[in-house]
């Protein structure tokens, strides 16, 4: 990995990168929403609601995906230094940030009509909403102190410390009585659902996927050209 450190190499190689990831975004991102919208079924109990859940449970599962990045991101840095690593982490955070919130109102927006109410205090919701103050709480130690690297270390300790509440969010529904529903696509026995849903919910993955490489590969080149200029200008103070 020690070789992608040079910011030049990795330069090179996100520009091969991501017009790839923007192709593969937009594609998939079509297509899931021609199935999601169109051509797939309504469900015989929730009716056109079930629309709701091509984007919600993508949008969870890139919220437990991103933090789990970022939390590898935190222990490279930690461990071996790597000079990227802080900058991968730090361009994760807003992007998890943001499906993690869009997983919290997509499911209160299908609760009210399933459920009869728009939250409830139950394990997987309960979680869940954990999961993105430990996101705002990540961000906000990276410019709590006045030492830049001491918040980045900070919050690369919570981003370890909290990675415990990605498996609770996981097997939440099979640990405790929930009202959420259990796991249908990733399970045992293969996936619980009709290919008709099936395949809009992994387009809308696979668009959700390619979104996050495309953003986190233009956050980290950003930051390395940043660095750049603050590096200039440090020289042009002492010059």
């Amino acid at each position: 990995m020690h070789r992608f450190a040079n910011p030049a190499r990795f330069l090179r190689l996100a520009t091969i990168l991501l017009p790839w990831a923007v192709g593969v975004t937009v594609i998939s991102l079509v297509a899931g929403l021609a199935y999601a919208l169109v051509l797939s079924p309504a469900d015989y109990q929730q009716g056109e609601t079930v629309r709701i859940m091509y984007i919600h449970v993508p949008a969870a599962w890139m919220g437990m995906f991103a933090y789990t990045m970022m939390a590898i991101a935190s222990a490279v840095a930690l461990i071996w230094k790597h000079p990227l690593a802080d900058l991968a982490g730090k361009a994760s955070a807003p992007v998890g940030a943001a499906f993690t919130l869009i997983c919290l109102v997509t499911g209160s927006l299908w609760g009210k009509p399933m459920w009869g109410t728009w939250w409830v205090w139950d394990a997987r919701l309960t979680s869940m909403l954990i999961l993105l103050f430990l996101y705002l709480g990540y961000m906000a130690l990276q410019s709590a102190f006045d030492d830049p690297r001491r918040g980045q270390k900070a919050a690369s300790v919570l981003a370890l410390v909290g990675f415990v509440n990605v498996p609770i969010i996981k097997f939440s529904v099979d640990w405790w009585n929930t009202l959420h529903q259990p796991a249908s696509v990733v399970k045992m026995g293969g996936p619980a659902i009709d290919a008709s849903m099936l395949v809009p919910l992994l387009l809308m993955a696979l668009a959700f996927k390619g979104y996050y490489v495309v953003v986190l590969l233009i956050r980290i080149r950003t930051e390395i050209a940043e660095a750049k200029i603050r590096t200039l200008r440090m020289a042009e103070l002492h010059g």
